[in-house]
């Protein structure tokens, strides 16, 4: 049975090794404290947070989220340790929430490693306070209890950490938040919740008509959580997926043709009657798992229901290889302490006694171990069988350049759920592939890292040829998004002050699909970046005054995408500060950034480009694990897609662009 605890009440713990599970409905920075035997915090080596994720014993997330799994091992605790405080707090400078009051009431369950719940608690009552102590878990005669605390603080997390004894709070409590801070730049984004596909942002079928006459009444947006890499976690087999978590797209005020009005409609907000039910699995053999299906979960159009369960196999695979590597740690930890508690013994050190036990210890950990290594590898063949019968069944947003599907591509007259720009694996098994999609609109930009020290693979490569591959990338990225628009709601302007990229512009440039041409010299990056900063002022102030109407008649009101080469060569002061203003306000009015550079170079502006460096998701020309789940944290190796040699794909889906555009008089 599970206890229900509500503030104050206790319970026993009839095991030592736990999960703690956190859902907070918005993002929170998860961390925990140790205390002594009268709940004093020793040090800052006695707290784990997400600057510091790991303790003896204790693992927490590394970012803030809206779910987070916490490992406990009460047995491998430091010595003198005889409590676990667990601590909740909302993320500072993240556009969310600043207090409990305003977020659903905190859920924390304290379950083991099989996922059966032992004890939950709902924080309720909470109000002014951005930070709270949610539970603790306590040694009384030789016997570990949970106890439901719900301690609010209205000072956040500085006052939390001094309640407990901590010098120093506020530098701590800020490098914390820190911490949580350049986590963003590295970090996927979660799945967003479902959604029915009659109200996401469409576009029109060549009449206005489509579109509502007038905006609606504006509606609080959801809180948009940062990604979290949450502690490790049990494996999960591959079953039926449904998305949870936050929101990777965002609304976007996307409008009409010109003199139309815009759509202010949020793209995710959920009026429709429940899913579709899944296609059904063929019944599987006795005692084999079900054979996978393409479309395997819920969701109100075969595209939806393909994106959630690639984002499920996404979440599978993180928790099945977070589980296995945890009980591999777990197996050196114990044999560790094996070795220690024999070997203490004098009398084991003479004779054999002391090769016996090193050997028995060995043993045990081998076969931890292997057990665990079945485990995964049944989690893995799962996943690649179903890898196997998903991949051949994606829409082109999905796909990959060597998906037949492109070939037979047509342009079409809404925008997708989402959009592939890349395959994310780990190293247990590199030949299972997890597309990684964005949602649309985009809601967050690109930076395509063209710098020698941006990995191992690119410190290989010449510099020449290393920048062109990163443009290349750039174009590829383009000419999808291109694809998958209707025609005319997508425009592309080109900033190249040196022109060192015609080669690889040259296929967008001859299918005349780009705004102009691309801006080369002072001249051409000032007069391209007036008029998409003139366009994100006149949207942003007819949103705010709910005057679509009074828009130039002249206003581009589609999205619009900016590729930006070999930033910052060629930016004055005053390009630099109209590039950050677009990055921070382009993307919620449909005018999006995709930067190629250099980081390393573009250092050399010092702190003023950090805002933009992390307002940008960073992917990379070569192979480069640098990207982090939002469950369990791991470098994920991003592969960029690549075209297929010989293959002319490109240039056909571009002509296909310029086709569509003739045809819809755009």
């Amino acid at each position: 049975m599970t206890a229900e605890l509500v503030r104050g009440q206790n319970h026993t713990l009839p095991q030592t090794r736990l999960e703690i599970r956190v859902s907070a409905g918005t993002p929170v920075v998860a961390g925990a404290t140790l205390g002594d035997e009268r709940g004093t915090v020793r040090g800052v080596e006695w707290i784990a947070h997400p600057g510091s994720p790991q303790l003896p014993g204790l693992e927490v997330s590394q970012q803030a989220a809206a779910d987070h799994r916490l490992a406990v091992d009460l047995e491998a605790l430091p010595a003198g340790a005889h409590r676990v405080t667990v601590l909740l707090a909302l993320p500072v400078g993240a556009g969310g929430p600043v207090r409990f009051g305003a977020v659903p009431a905190p859920f924390v369950s304290v379950t083991g490693l099989d996922g059966t719940e032992i004890a939950t608690f709902t924080l309720t009552d909470l109000d002014a306070e951005s930070a709270v102590s949610a539970l603790e878990l306590y040694r009384r005669q030789d016997a570990w209890k949970v106890r439901a605390v719900g301690q609010g603080y209205a000072g956040g997390l500085a006052e939390m950490l001094a309640d407990q004894g901590v010098t120093d709070p506020a530098e701590l409590a800020g490098s914390i938040q820190e911490a949580v801070t350049r986590g963003l730049a590295r970090s996927v984004a979660p799945p967003p919740p479902r959604t029915p596909e009659a109200d996401r942002v469409r576009h029109a079928t060549g009449s206005a008509d489509h579109r509502p006459t007038t905006p609606p009444p504006a509606a609080p947006e959801p809180p948009e959580p940062l990604a979290d890499p949450a502690a490790t976690g049990p494996a999960h087999t591959a079953q039926p997926h449904t998305a949870s978590g936050p929101a990777a797209g965002g609304p976007s005020a996307a409008g009409a043709s010109a003199g139309g009005p815009i759509n202010y409609a949020h793209p995710r907000r959920q009026h429709a009657a429940p899913p579709s039910p899944p296609p059904a699995a063929p019944p599987a053999q006795p005692g084999q798992p079900a054979q996978p299906v393409a479309g395997d979960a819920t969701g109100w159009s075969m595209d939806e229901r393909l994106y959630n369960q690639i984002w499920g196999m996404f979440e599978d695979l993180a928790r099945a290889v977070a589980a296995y590597r945890s009980a591999v740690d777990f197996a050196e930890s114990r044999m560790d302490q094996e070795l220690d508690r024999a070997l203490s013994d004098p009398r084991n050190r003479i004779g054999g006694a002391g090769d016996r036990a090193r050997e028995a210890a060995r043993a045990k950990r081998d076969e931890l171990a292997s057990r665990a290594r079945e485990a995964l590898d049944r989690d893995l063949a799962q996943l690649a069988a179903e890898a196997a019968v998903v991949e051949p069944a994606l829409p082109a947003a999905y796909a990959g350049w060597g998906n037949p599907v492109w070939h037979a591509h047509r342009i079409p007259m809404e925008i997708p759920m989402a959009l592939r720009i890349g395959d994310l694996h780990l190293p247990e098994r590199t030949d299972l592939r997890i597309p990684l999609l964005v949602r649309l609109p985009l809601e967050r930009g690109m930076w395509v890292d063209s710098g020698r020290a941006a990995s191992e693979a690119a410190a290989l490569m010449d510099t020449d040829r290393l920048r062109r591959l990163a443009m290349e990338t750039a174009v590829a990225h383009a000419a999808r998004l291109l694809a998958v628009y209707p025609p005319g709601e997508f425009a592309v302007h080109v900033i190249d002050p040196a022109g060192s990229a015609a080669g690889p512009l040259a296929p967008l440039v001859e299918a005349g699909v780009l705004a102009g041409p691309p801006a080369a010299g002072p001249g051409g990056v000032a007069s391209v970046l007036a008029h998409l900063t003139r366009r994100v002022d006149l949207v942003q102030m007819a949103v705010r005054a709910r005057a679509a109407d009074s828009l130039p008649p002249d206003l581009d009101t589609g999205e619009q995408l900016l590729v930006v080469n070999d930033f910052p060569h060629g930016f004055d002061d005053r390009a630099v500060t109209q590039l950050r203003y677009l990055a921070d306000e382009g993307p919620a009015v449909g005018v999006h950034l995709l930067m190629v550079a250099d980081r390393e170079e573009a250092s050399a502006y010092g702190p003023v480009l950090d805002p933009l460096w992390r307002s940008l998701l960073r992917i990379t020309p070569v192979a480069d694990s640098h990207l982090a789940d939002p469950w369990v944290g791991h470098a994920w190796t991003y592969e960029p897609l690549t075209i297929p040699p010989g293959s002319r794909v490109l240039e056909q889906v571009l002509a296909a662009v310029a086709e569509a555009r003739r045809a819809a008089g755009r």
